[in-house]
């Protein structure tokens, strides 16, 4: 009898839970800050290698680059890769809703996916089950917090102080917005949600480093963001030191 694919034997086992491709469900290689870094830059360069702007609000559905042809597609397979299986939103794009119909500039907000790109780039790595896959960045945030505590058995990320903890290259450095910007790292856990942004530290040099983000100014965006003297972030809320397996 011939022998089935290993991808079909795994969905046909139930084990599959996610619309990630073999490479990296299995993983073929070990989840590594060099591939999360290089998947991040590699997008990065996808959306025209753009160095941190003044977000425009004011632009038009026209000139929104997740809006764009070739671009709101790219957006649509950071929702499918980057969820699990039956999450509503892996069925969004840059400006579609989960029937296909466009959603009005408005309503942007509705569908961010700057965590989207955060959980893509770690799929694609390789991270596997063991990362909290979600649409939100305080999902991920919640989860490296109750891992500093000791509250998740073999995590995947730990929670640093950011006054305390230098980033190395493949940690995620996250910030709070709106009603969240003066949350702090003592308050983590939270019991709630709370809007966030977080980005892939990619480089850096004396004074700074670079962060990569999604869904920044409607694009994916390289940002140079000063540090102390001693390579640590200011005025951020938590920096997720990931535990890569390999380098």
């Amino acid at each position: 009898m011939r022998k089935l694919p290993l991808l079909l034997v795994l969905v046909l086992g139930g084990c599959v839970e996610n619309h990630a491709p073999p490479f990296a469900n299995l993983p073929y290689e070990p989840f590594s800050r060099t591939d999360a870094v290089a998947i991040a830059t590699r997008e990065w360069r996808l959306w025209g290698s753009r160095v941190g702007e003044a977000p425009d609000y004011t632009q038009s559905a026209a000139g929104m680059a997740e809006r764009q042809p070739g671009l709101w597609q790219r957006v649509g397979e950071y929702w499918w890769e980057g969820m699990n299986t039956g999450e509503p939103d892996a069925a969004w794009t840059g400006k579609h809703d989960a029937r296909g119909q466009v959603f009005p500039v408005a309503r942007n907000g509705d569908y961010a996916w700057s965590a989207a790109f955060i959980s893509y780039v770690m799929r694609i790595a390789g991270a596997g089950p063991a990362f909290p896959y979600a649409p939100d960045h305080a999902t991920y945030i919640n989860y490296a917090a109750r891992a500093a505590l000791g509250k998740i058995r073999d995590p995947l990320l730990i929670a640093e102080n950011p006054a305390a903890y230098a980033p190395r290259l493949g940690d995620l450095a996250c910030i709070g917005r709106g009603k969240a910007r003066g949350l702090t790292f003592a308050a983590l856990p939270t019991a709630y949600n709370f809007p966030a942004h977080c980005g892939i530290i990619t480089g850096g040099g004396p004074g700074d480093v670079d962060i990569i983000g999604g869904n920044v100014d409607d694009a994916v965006v390289l940002e140079h963001v000063a540090t102390d003297a001693t390579g640590h972030l200011d005025n951020w809320l938590v920096i997720l030191r990931v535990l890569y397996r390999a380098n």
